[in-house]
């Protein structure tokens, strides 16, 4: 297995340093440097000098013009993933500077300038695109979450992500869904127990299923069900699990769905959720709703950076 030289470890303690709490996790610092080293190593791997890897600067860019490159919105949307942008420059260049004019959770309108990297202008390319990448994805998912929380306000519903992120990108995938205003559901699958259909089938049954997790794990883990019906519901119910999820159920079968439980345990909507249909959903009186569409299908905030 790969395993960055002695300079990169250095840098990847500092920039840890520079996140946030909730992105300093492993698996944002693999990401991190496997982002850059897809673009700068053809062996991908990152060396100790990662802007070398761009031999078209090399080439065109003079060893010590330093440049400043503006971060601007190309649309409106809710900006996420500065200090990971951040993060990516230190890891090309420890003496790269990088100073925003906005903080993640911000809306942002089209033309406005959001950051700045200023320093050596080969590292200043040998990041671009991966500090781009990164940003355009997650303010994408920042933008449409906040949409969906919008269309719900009013409401006691609370919007939810799923674990449809792309892969290695959990934990930032799921800051941007923060930063849009909703919440997260689990962050995979060592932090809550959700039966879902295929366990059911394999355990015998709900109640079985129910069993199995008590009798292992005893009262450690939150317990979710999903149900298809009615009638799944209410042995849930009996079952004192956590929280139901509430399967593609249709509007009428949700509306008695909240009803049946009369506050007893949490409901979560989730299954075909949109923009369209997720007031509706809301209104019917769920706690939650999850909605994969958060993480798979947000499109990308057009953000571009330009040498000024």
């Amino acid at each position: 297995m790969y395993e960055p030289s002695d300079q990169l470890q250095t840098r990847l303690a500092m920039i840890k340093s520079i996140l946030p709490l909730d992105l300093q996790h492993p698996s944002v610092l693999t990401a991190l440097q496997f982002a850059l080293a897809e673009d700068l190593s053809p062996e991908g791997r990152l060396e100790a000098h990662p802007a070398q890897g761009d031999i078209t600067s090399m080439a065109t860019v003079p060893a010590d013009v330093r440049l400043s490159g503006y971060f601007r919105a190309k649309a409106n949307g809710v900006v996420a993933g500065l200090p990971i942008a951040e993060a990516v420059f230190q890891l090309v260049d420890p003496t790269m500077t990088f100073r925003t004019s906005t903080k993640d959770g911000s809306v942002v309108e089209k033309g406005q300038i959001m950051a700045v990297a200023q320093g050596s202008g080969r590292s200043l390319l040998a990041g671009e695109r991966t500090a781009l990448n990164f940003l355009g994805r997650l303010s994408g998912i920042a933008t449409l979450t906040r949409r969906f929380v919008e269309a719900i306000k009013g409401t006691k519903a609370v919007i939810l992500d799923t674990r449809k992120t792309a892969p290695g990108l959990r934990m930032v995938d799921k800051s941007a869904v923060r930063m849009g205003g909703g919440q997260n559901h689990r962050a995979g699958l060592f932090d809550m127990v959700l039966i879902k259909d295929n366990h059911i089938s394999a355990a015998g049954g709900i109640g079985a299923a129910v069993r199995k997790v008590r009798e292992y794990y005893g009262d450690k883990y939150a317990i979710e069900v999903e149900v298809k019906n009615l009638t799944e519901l209410d042995e849930a119910i009996n079952l004192h699990v956590n929280r139901v999820m509430l399967d593609n159920m249709d509007l009428d079968t949700m509306r008695n769905a909240v009803q049946m439980t009369s506050g007893r345990v949490q409901l979560e909507a989730s299954g075909n959720v949109n923009l369209t249909n997720v007031r509706q959903i809301a209104e019917t009186g769920v706690d939650f709703i999850s909605s994969g569409a958060l993480t798979h299908s947000a499109p990308t905030l057009d953000i571009s950076m330009k040498i000024g």
